[in-house]
């Protein structure tokens, strides 16, 4: 079903369930993201379930307004699962009178990020299930939170990138990864857990010393990646749809507060500033939504995402630094500003995203 501009009637409201929260060091920016989604749907349209992951991976029905997501996981609530048996064809709320309540669902909205969340794991579930839903499949969410992997693939489609390596835990036994670092890549240099989202385990190594900084990142992960550092403006883009994408009119530029656009600066520090549109040449905005839509071809994207760069201002080059297939939806998160800045908003975008699932 094709996008903007086209009204999709539905002869009887739709079932949707938007599933957040989640075990990832991301949790509590899910149900932010979760509360501004759930009331971004217009409830003449669908039935909206909502079903809340706690941190030990336990799901459950949450059947209060959004004002009480922040409470979560405090109250007693029923529990639920989405079934992997077709013949169920969605959700079961197991009532706690030992009723078991089965739930058509015809869409689901992961709103989860990092770890379980959009990482292709439980995009399976939902396959195996055969629910629609938004966002990408198993292959485009899994290349996306693997860093590593993902460049690989920038670097076929010949998409310029930072220099980078890859490090695992078995490397860290003797200096030979060091000793890459320094001559391939030289210092500064940023250290990133392959394996999640939101900047979480990120740290700059400005020398030999701090590059002992890796063991954050294996906290997170038992591959690291260790790029060079581009002296270069943040831009990001937010691109929708499926085998035909499109980007949004207006892309965005950050201006961290912090060093870098680490976890804080995204959702601690309101003090970052963000520029939209970006500050960046007509030819440079051409280049970067071109590669955009590469990108996001190449990785087997799907639904939506948000694609980040580096642009240096002065030479005009830029350079793709990472996908992210579910990005936030909280009130400072950048995809759902740049659709709205280039006249899209959050109901119209919602409407278009479940079209797309």
């Amino acid at each position: 079903m094709k996008l903007f501009g086209k009204k999709v009637i539905y002869l009887e409201k739709l079932n949707v369930c938007v599933i957040f929260g989640g075990v990832s060091s991301e949790h509590e920016i899910s149900k932010i993201s979760a509360a501004t989604v759930i009331d971004s749907l217009d409830t003449a349209k669908y039935n909206i379930h909502k079903i809340f992951i706690d941190t030990e991976g336990n799901w459950i029905y949450f059947d209060k307004p959004t004002s009480e997501i922040s409470t979560l996981p405090a109250g007693e609530y029923d529990k639920a699962i989405i079934s992997p048996s077709r013949g169920d064809k969605g959700l079961l709320r197991f009532k706690n009178n030992g009723d078991i309540e089965n739930i058509k669902t015809d869409v689901i909205i992961p709103v989860l990020h990092g770890k379980n969340g959009e990482d292709g794991t439980i995009q399976g579930l939902f396959e195996i299930a055969g629910i629609p839903y938004v966002g990408s499949g198993v292959l485009g969410s899994a290349v996306c939170m693997d860093k590593c992997v993902a460049k690989i693939l920038f670097k076929e489609a010949g998409i310029p990138q930072a220099d980078w390596i890859t490090v695992r835990t078995s490397d860290i036994s003797n200096d030979n990864w060091i000793k890459n670092v320094e001559e391939k890549l030289g210092f500064p240099c940023f250290i990133k857990p392959s394996n999640a989202g939101s900047s979480v385990g990120i740290s700059k190594a400005h020398n030999r010393e701090e590059i002992e900084g890796v063991n954050l990142a294996f906290e997170h992960d038992s591959k690291v990646l260790i790029e060079e550092f581009v002296a270069a403006s943040e831009v990001e883009s937010a691109v929708i749809g499926n085998t035909d994408p499109m980007v949004a009119e207006n892309i965005g530029e950050i201006a961290p507060a912090n060093e870098f656009y680490d976890f804080d600066a995204k959702y601690n520090d309101s003090s970052s500033k963000i520029t939209i549109p970006a500050n960046v040449t007509k030819d440079v905005e051409a280049k970067l939504k071109d590669y955009a839509i590469r990108a996001y071809k190449i990785c087997e994207c799907g639904g939506l995402s948000r694609v980040d760069f580096f642009v240096d201002k002065e030479s005009g080059t830029v350079r793709l630094n990472e996908i992210n297939t579910l990005p936030g939806f909280t009130s400072i998160s950048m995809y759902p500003k740049m659709w709205e800045k280039s006249g899209v908003g959050n109901f119209k975008l919602l409407d278009n995203l479940i079209n797309y699932a």
